[in-house]
């Protein structure tokens, strides 16, 4: 059984309104000007506002509307801002991408760590966690709103609505020495796992919940690294395929609560797997009291006794 991921063939968001953030370089620019092309109209945030603005600009058609709104992730009113805007333009929002991230920013655990210096606060690692941790927090909770007014016209069963975050194979992998990073983008992971029942429950339209992790991408992040990996004949993304991915994901009504693994242009499933032998690496009994267990106790309301 292959759990390759095929995006579908149709790939058209005409007339469908796409709120991202994370969109003025990169695999984000790239998405935004696919979701453009693919007719959507498209509203996205970032912090570097000259190559935001620019984008903008470049694809601007009196076809489609196109935003480009100053957002940093880690202000909630800035995420709001990005969905205000493109509520307030077109009355609607169908798909909300959870893009914006950052890589390591200093050794947060180092051998050289003395008395003296670890009484430094490490903020340059507090700031990796806002950014890919408490940012998508934020957007998740905006979304969860906003992707669920009713616009006029609508017919709510064939209306799509989806959430999807950007994780990385750091998501589900170890990557010994990027701390702050994997733990993030472990937690991104653990997002979308615990938002996927509920959202797809929601009233009027469920809200189908995914996650994007793709593995080496030929971005700035990584450009110090990009002759080592090739000399170990390793493959890599474009920028591009992994939008082109991200696309399939936001188009494909039938894909929820996946993660999906980007690697030389290819997307694989992870969670379906996992999900499926469970049984078989944990055991029948175990998942069975893990499933049931997982019923009892909800969402954490009422775990603590009342103290007299």
């Amino acid at each position: 059984m292959s759990h390759q991921f095929h995006p579908p063939d149709k790939l058209s968001l005409k007339g469908k309104v796409v709120v991202l953030t994370g969109g003025a370089i990169g695999i984000g620019a790239a998405l935004v000007r696919l979701c453009h092309s693919a007719g959507a109209h498209v509203f996205f945030g970032d912090v570097l506002d000259s190559p935001g603005e620019a984008l903008a600009q470049e694809l601007h058609s009196d076809d489609a509307q196109l935003h480009f709104i100053h957002c940093d992730v880690t202000s909630y009113a800035d995420n709001l801002k990005v969905f205000e805007k493109a509520f307030e333009t077109c009355g609607r929002v169908d798909h909300a991408f959870s893009n914006a991230g950052i890589g390591e920013q200093e050794n947060l655990i180092d051998p050289q760590l003395t008395l003296e210096s670890v009484r430094e606060e490490p903020k340059k690692s507090v700031k990796v966690l806002d950014v890919n941790l408490k940012g998508p927090l934020y957007f998740a909770r905006i979304a969860s709103v906003y992707l669920c007014q009713i616009a006029s016209g609508d017919d709510k069963m064939s209306v799509d609505k989806s959430l999807t975050f950007t994780s990385s194979v750091a998501g589900f992998r170890e990557d010994p020495g990027l701390y702050a990073y994997v733990t993030s983008k472990h937690g991104v992971m653990g997002l979308m796992r615990s938002l996927r029942s509920d959202l797809g429950k929601y009233k009027p339209y469920p809200i189908r919940t995914n996650t994007i992790c793709p593995w080496m991408t030929l971005t700035r992040m990584v450009a110090g690294v990009e002759g080592l990996w090739d000399a170990a004949g390793l493959p890599s993304n474009t920028p591009e395929a992994v939008a082109q991915i991200m696309l399939g994901v936001i188009a494909d009504p039938a894909l929820t609560g996946e993660a999906i693994y980007v690697e030389g242009g290819r997307g694989w499933k992870l969670e379906e797997g996992k999900i499926r032998l469970r049984p078989q690496w944990l055991g029948e009994r175990q998942t069975k009291d893990l499933d049931t267990g997982t019923e009892v106790l909800g969402s954490g309301e009422g775990w603590i006794a009342e103290q007299v």
